[in-house]
Parts: C-alpha cells; sequence; structure tokens
C-alpha cells in the first residue's frame, strides 16, 4: 500500500534530521527515550509519533534552527491527520427503527368526511376528546393572560425598587476573570503520553467485547486510536509519560514535587483482558516513578529506569525531585500506576517554581482523570498472528 504523501514529507524531515546528527538509531533513541526499532519505523514512515514533542526533541538534539522545527510541526501535523484517518473505523450503518404503536390506543369514531369548514367560534360539543387531537394555532387565552401577569409582576417589582433576576441576567464574574485582570501564562510548556506500552511492546488492555470482536493489537504508537475504538481500559498497570520543557534558555523552571490524587475507586472491571505482546524493541526509561493504587494515600516514587536501547540493560539510577528544566534542556517524567484491587480514577499535579512564582499544574487524560483496573482473575487473550485471531493466554 504506498504511503501518504504527508506521511513521506514529514518521515524525509525526519530522517535528514537524523543524518545531519550523524548517531545511530540507538543512540539517538537513547537520547529520545524511544527504543532504535521505533526511531526507524518514524524515519521510514511506517509509523508516526502521536506527539510532536518527540520530533521536537529530535531537532533540537539535531540543531534544528526555529524556522526548521515549525515547518517540521506543520509536516507533523498534517502526518498525523493522514494517520488518523487511516485508523479510524468506518462507520457503522444505523438500521432504520419503525415507529413503535401507540399504547393502549383509545377506540375513536370515524373521522367523518368533512364539508364545508364550520365556524372557528363553533366546535361541535358532543365531539368526543382524543388523546392525539392537533394542537391548535394561536396561544389560549388562560396563558396569554398568565404572561400578561407576569410581565405586570415584573414591572410592579421594579417600581416598588425590589430587583428580579430573568434568564438573560449576566451572571456575577467570577474573580478569576474579572476584565483587567490578567493570568501570565505558564513559564514552560507540558505534555503527555497516556497510551504507553512496556519497553515499547507490552501492555494489557481491559475491554467489554468477546474475542472475536476486538482488532488485532495495534503498533504502539497506533495504540491510543485502538482504545479509543474499543473503550479499553489499562489493565494493572498504566504509563504515563510527561514532557516538561521551559520556554526560556536561560530561566530555569525548577520542578519540586509530583502529586497523585485518586478521586474514585470501585470493583476491579469484569471485562476480558487482552496482551499487546507485539515485538519489542529497545526502550529508556529516565525518571521513573512508581505508583501504588491500592495504597490509601499513594505516592509517587522515585525507582530506577532501564536502558534496554543498547547490547546490554543499563540500570538508570533513581533521581528524586527537584528538577530543572529550560527550553533546550527539557525532563522527561514517566509514572508506572499499578493497581490489582480496583477500578482507580486519577490525576497528577506538578509543583513548580520560576522567578519569584510558585504554581500547581493538574496533569490528565484530555480533561480527565487517567483510569487503571485491575485484571485479577479475568479471561486473559494473546493474539495468534499465524491464525489471525485471539486465543486463551
Amino acid at each position: 500500500m504506498p504511503k501518504d504523501a504527508a506521511v513521506e514529507e514529514f518521515a524525509g524531515l525526519v530522517r535528514a534530521l537524523k543524518a545531519r546528527d550523524g548517531r545511530s538509531y540507538e543512540a539517538l533513541g537513547r537520547r529520545l527515550s524511544v527504543s532504535a526499532s521505533t526511531l526507524h519505523r518514524y524515519c521510514s514512515g511506517a509509523t508516526v509519533p502521536e506527539e510532536f514533542a518527540v520530533a521536537d526533541r529530535l531537532a533540537l538534539l539535531c540543531g534544528a534552527h526555529e524556522e526548521e522545527r515549525r515547518a517540521l510541526e506543520a509536516a507533523w501535523t498534517e502526518a498525523d491527520r493522514a494517520r488518523r484517518r487511516a485508523t479510524s473505523p468506518a462507520p457503522t450503518p444505523v438500521p432504520a427503527v419503525s415507529a413503535a404503536p401507540e399504547p393502549n390506543p383509545q377506540p375513536s369514531a370515524p373521522e367523518p368526511d368533512p364539508g364545508p369548514a364550520p365556524a372557528p367560534s363553533a366546535p361541535d360539543p358532543t365531539a368526543p376528546e382524543a388523546s392525539h387531537a392537533r394542537p391548535r394555532r394561536g396561544a389560549p387565552a388562560p396563558l396569554i393572560a398568565a404572561a400578561v401577569a407576569l410581565v405586570v409582576l415584573a414591572l410592579a417589582a421594579a417600581l416598588l425598587g425590589h430587583p428580579t433576576r430573568t434568564a438573560s441576567a449576566p451572571a456575577p464574574t467570577p474573580a478569576s476573570t474579572v476584565p483587567g485582570r490578567t493570568v501570565a501564562p505558564l513559564p514552560f510548556t507540558w505534555s503527555i503520553g497516556s497510551q504507553l506500552w512496556e519497553g515499547g511492546c507490552g501492555h494489557t488492555y481491559l475491554v467489554d467485547r468477546a474475542p472475536r470482536a476486538v482488532a488485532p493489537p495495534p503498533v504502539a504508537a497506533d495504540s491510543g486510536g485502538w482504545a479509543g475504538t474499543h473503550g479499553a481500559v489499562h489493565g494493572g498497570e498504566a504509563l504515563v509519560r510527561i514532557t516538561v520543557q521551559g520556554r526560556s534558555p536561560s530561566d530555569a523552571v525548577v520542578l519540586h514535587a509530583l502529586h497523585v490524587r485518586v478521586v474514585d475507586r470501585a470493583a476491579p472491571l469484569p471485562w476480558n483482558a487482552y496482551r499487546m505482546d507485539n515485538g519489542c524493541g529497545g526502550a529508556v526509561t529516565p525518571r521513573h516513578f512508581a505508583v501504588d493504587l491500592d495504597r490509601p494515600r499513594p505516592l509517587a516514587r522515585p525507582v530506577d529506569g532501564l536502558d534496554a536501547s543498547g547490547a546490554e540493560v543499563r540500570k538508570i539510577p533513581a533521581v528524586s525531585f527537584p528538577y530543572k528544566v529550560t527550553s533546550s534542556d527539557p525532563e522527561e517524567l514517566l509514572v508506572s500506576a499499578r493497581t490489582a484491587g480496583c477500578d482507580c480514577r486519577w490525576y497528577l499535579e506538578l509543583e513548580w517554581s520560576a522567578g519569584g512564582r510558585t504554581g500547581t499544574v493538574r496533569i490528565t487524560d484530555g480533561g480527565k482523570p487517567f483510569r487503571t483496573s485491575g485484571t485479577r482473575g479475568r479471561p486473559a487473550y494473546v493474539h495468534d498472528s499465524a491464525e489471525g485471531r485471539w486465543i486463551t493466554d
């Protein structure tokens, strides 16, 4: 199948950046926190990053100037749009629904042949009232009288000095949006990736569908579209990558702490578990934080990460807060939130300070809490690529 022109254009820009830098896929992937095989797929046009932040970090590492970065972002936007079109499911035709018969219809006399139209002021008093009679035009006299009475009452209240509230009256302006008061923008930008797989190859989703109604596992780069189409929920573990980058090359932003807030706990979902084991590449997990959602007050605890992008697996020692970020020195935080005994909805809060300012940023999944559910005791399936179907694990 020929590649989309937008995807090929983006891949060509990525290849040019990689060629300019001269480093191997493995070495560049280690700096970008992606596997060598994933970076190769970006260069070949086989996949498109779900977030521009990955391509932007590559541009910064390879010394691209601002105009090149803008051109790269424009190309990624078009390529991402093409990727979404290619992975979006075909619309399901909606069957026509016939109108349900009226329950317990009352018997009525057959409508007589209309003769000359009777005068509107002389209705037949002997005609039986039907529950499905057509509405008459014009408002009934009692409603008109009521409306006039309301208007008179409103005018009287205004003349007597008693304020009235109407539907069109503007609500009081909140203090945060008082005209003349502006909120300074954050001194940094941040983005998230919430559909990550362990090592780029292993993950479990809970899906409320039978195996025959579940599509084959996607590549990791297309996991967001697959999960959205199937209404999937992270099973057992959710990986969330937070990329933080300062706006200034010299004025650093200090990141002080990362807090976990669980907003809802319920029993684990009684759905089938589908494992996405689809061939592992290398992986880098810097600034790795483990969260146990089953604890009453979960904490983001720094743990050692692993660099598996080379010939040997290398340990990345845990580093605690604080961190500093600038426009040329971004930071990635990888949160691994696990649960065995709940269907948990949660979000993160990142504390920061810069130039005498302090604040807290709430990190969510597109405005909604992240969601992770335990998989203990659930039927588990893996995909048999040879037979093209899901089989019991």
